[in-house]
């Protein structure tokens, strides 16, 4: 099978718009119906892992070379403001797959799963409605969970989950060493993050050149590792932005004035002080790797859109699990509930229903994209299921958005968990009680006039009454108490699971045994 490298962006677009214009759907999830299915369409969501968005030329970044990304945001709808559920890996993917806050489903790390092999999921509701629910690549599951999902293209998930974690002491805020993290910052052809990547590409261009029109819908998510750490990109992709991308900037005296666990997060990912030509390395880096992931995700999009007959009737989704915080803030890796760190890209494509080249710009999150591919397929979730579905708002931008989105991280290198909402301009986070010497914090940031989230405004009087509403509302959302949720994760880290089952043997995608899993 021949492996497509390169397509032209307006070449992309015209066959995205290629084919029967106007297939009705029915509306599900409170959206109103507009008529009777002819077809469900089949729906492939792509997604990567630690994408910041705002390095994507779709997202305004004029340096960074994604022609594919951007080739699919202007065939489709993209969301300008849109969050992760949680500024990790597992509890991002995993609470996208219940459908519910990671609290409500106790997923509070990278050691967690979900409380049942057999809950309710986002693949199961599709697979109800007619739908066959594949999974290609990432999506950190224990090796004995797939939720629904029918693993294709290798053995892309074989972790074993032990519940366990922990909380670092508020004391905690300096460090003996650099990470080794930042050891990894180079040029090169191959990592687990390149490696995994690749096998993710020929594992759905397999399944893509296989379907045949009469298979039935399909949902297939096809999980990237890309642009996550290490950041490794080949020598051709890193060349193009040598010397190019500018250093974050941290006004003097900010990384003083942060939030306790975020200093204790430093201090715990031992990212404190990392010199200014690791730093510009590892952003040009990164840079390259996104350029990279781009290339990969543009040879599906390049094989997909070969098969009018198939291409014609899918929806594509382009997204990311989470952000990445580049240096920006002191801060790298994810774990934060800074822009970098939660908002990421969302693109929705399928120009048969949605004009191309659309904007969305209220606050969203990955809750509501899962009740809007349930709604696109006819599928019914769940009644206790977080977020609505994004479907009148995409047929209409006139149509009322609630224009609010909340996120949660209760996981490692940190002294306590905390919660994020984005309500209309104002951002506000809480960080829970860590002991009875060091109390809950509070930050609150007007986006408008603050987009880097420089000037903490939650101790000025007159923004009180603002916070005390916006976190009764918050408490709403998740469906607890912030401080009593983080008591019952800090009881069940440490507890962990009760497992007696062997660990597996670590395997790569191809079956064969490795010394090392990637990590998250």
């Amino acid at each position: 099978m021949s492996k497509p490298t390169h397509v032209s962006r307006r070449e992309f677009i015209q066959a995205a718009a290629a084919g029967a214009a106007g297939l009705a759907l029915n509306r599900r999830a409170g959206a109103a119906a507009i008529g009777k299915i002819q077809k469900q369409p089949n729906i492939l969501w792509i997604m990567s892992d630690e994408h910041n968005v705002n390095v994507m030329g779709a997202y305004g970044n004029r340096l960074i070379h994604t022609p594919y990304m951007d080739s699919l945001a202007e065939a489709g709808v993209s969301f300008d403001t849109h969050y992760c559920n949680s500024p990790l890996c597992v509890p991002s993917r995993l609470s996208l797959t219940a459908g519910k806050y990671t609290s409500r489903v106790d997923v509070w790390g990278l050691t967690s799963w979900l409380p049942s092999a057999d809950i309710a999921s986002l693949p199961r509701v599709m697979n109800a409605a007619g739908y066959q629910s594949f999974l290609c690549g990432k999506q950190h599951y224990d090796y004995t969970r797939r939720y629904g999902f029918t693993q294709i293209g290798g053995n892309f998930n074989n972790f074993y989950k032990t519940g366990k974690g922990h909380r670092l002491s508020p004391y905690h805020v300096t460090q003996k060493q650099l990470s080794p993290f930042f050891d990894h910052f180079h040029p090169g052809d191959h990592s687990s993050t390149l490696d995994h990547d690749r096998a993710v590409t020929a594992g759905t261009l397999e399944f893509l050149s296989k379907r045949q029109r009469g298979d039935g819908p399909f949902f297939l998510f096809a999980g990237y590792l890309a642009p996550h750490f290490p950041i490794v990109a080949p020598q051709n992709y890193c060349n193009r932005y040598t010397g190019k991308v500018p250093m974050p900037v941290i006004p003097p005296g900010f990384l003083e004035n942060l939030s306790l666990n975020y200093k204790v997060q430093r201090a715990g990912f031992e990212e404190i002080g990392v010199p200014d030509d690791t730093v510009r390395r590892g952003r040009e880096i990164y840079y390259g790797l996104t350029d990279w992931v781009d290339n990969e995700i543009g040879k599906v999009l390049t094989t997909l859109r070969s098969r009018p007959e198939i291409a014609e009737n899918t929806v594509i989704i382009y997204s990311s699990d989470h952000g990445e915080n580049m240096g920006e803030h002191g801060m790298w890796r994810k774990n934060c509930m800074f822009e970098p760190s939660t908002r990421v890209p969302l693109i929705i494509s399928w120009p048969q229903r949605w004009r191309p080249g659309q904007r969305r710009v209220g606050a969203s999150s990955h809750f509501d994209l899962v009740q809007t591919v349930a709604a696109i397929g006819g599928g019914r979730t769940p009644e206790d299921w977080n977020g609505e579905s994004m479907l009148p708002w995409l047929d209409s931008p006139k149509q009322p958005w609630k224009n609010y989105a909340a996120s949660e991280y209760y996981a490692k290198n940190t002294a306590s968990g905390y919660v994020m909402s984005r309500d209309g301009d104002w951002k506000y986070t809480y960080h829970t009680v860590i002991d009875k010497d060091h109390p809950s914090q509070q930050e609150l940031y007007h986006m408008p006039t603050d987009p880097q989230e420089f000037t903490n405004l939650a101790n000025r009087p007159e923004h009180q009454a603002r916070m005390a509403s916006m976190h009764r509302r918050l408490v709403k959302e998740v469906g607890g108490d912030p401080d009593e949720t983080e008591q019952r994760a800090r009881y069940q880290l440490a507890r962990g699971y009760d497992r007696t089952d062997p660990r597996p043997s670590p395997v790569g995608v191809d079956g064969q045994p490795i010394r090392k899993s990637a990590s998250a």
